[in-house]
C-alpha cells in the first residue's frame, strides 16, 4: 500500500518562525540543538548546533476529547533536506527501533494501536489502512507518546 507522510501545516510553521507563537498562541522557545531532537518539519533528527524552535502543536483538527497539543521541535529556518514523504522516516533516524502506530477514524478517535519495530511497521500500516473505518494513522514516539508524523493513504 502506498502511503504519504503529511507535512506539518505551513501556517503553523510560518507563525512559529516569523511571529514566535505556537498553535496555542503562546511564545515559542528558541534553542540550539544538542543533536538528536526529532524535527517534525523535516522528519529527521536535529544536528548539533542547529537552531530549533520548541512549540505546542496539535495534529488534530476536530474539537473533542482526543484533540491534544504537545511539544514539537521544528527547525528555526526552513530546510530542504527532509526525508521522503512516501515512506516512513526510518532511514533518516527519525523513528527509532520501536514506535507506536495509532489508527484514527474520520472523527479523529483512536480505533487501534500497536507498538512496532521498523520491520513490523509496513504490515501494521497495511492492516490498519486496509480497514474501512480507519481514516489516517499517527506514528508516535513510545516513551513520551509524542506525535511523530501522520500517515495517510496515497
Amino acid at each position: 500500500m502506498r502511503i504519504r507522510i503529511a507535512p506539518v501545516p505551513h501556517p503553523f510553521l510560518d507563525r512559529a518562525r516569523s511571529e514566535g507563537l505556537d498553535a496555542l498562541g503562546q511564545p515559542v522557545r528558541r534553542l540550539t540543538a544538542s543533536g538528536e531532537e526529532p524535527c517534525r518539519d523535516v522528519l529527521r533528527r536535529a544536528r548539533p548546533g542547529e537552531e530549533l524552535i520548541l512549540a505546542s502543536f496539535s495534529p488534530f483538527t476536530a474539537i473533542g476529547p482526543y484533540r491534544e497539543f504537545g511539544p514539537v521541535f521544528i527547525l528555526a529556518n526552513p530546510a530542504e533536506d527532509g526525508a521522503p514523504r512516501d515512506v516512513l522516516p526510518i532511514e533518516s533516524g527519525y523513528l527509532r527501533e520501536r514506535f507506536v502506530i495509532r489508527a484514527y477514524s474520520t472523527a479523529e478517535e483512536i480505533l487501534d494501536a500497536a507498538m512496532v519495530t521498523p520491520a513490523e511497521a509496513d504490515e501494521t500500516i497495511e492492516r490498519f489502512l486496509g480497514r474501512s473505518d480507519v481514516a489516517f494513522l499517527h506514528a508516535r514516539f513510545p516513551v513520551y507518546g509524542c506525535f511523530a508524523c501522520r500517515i495517510d493513504r496515497e
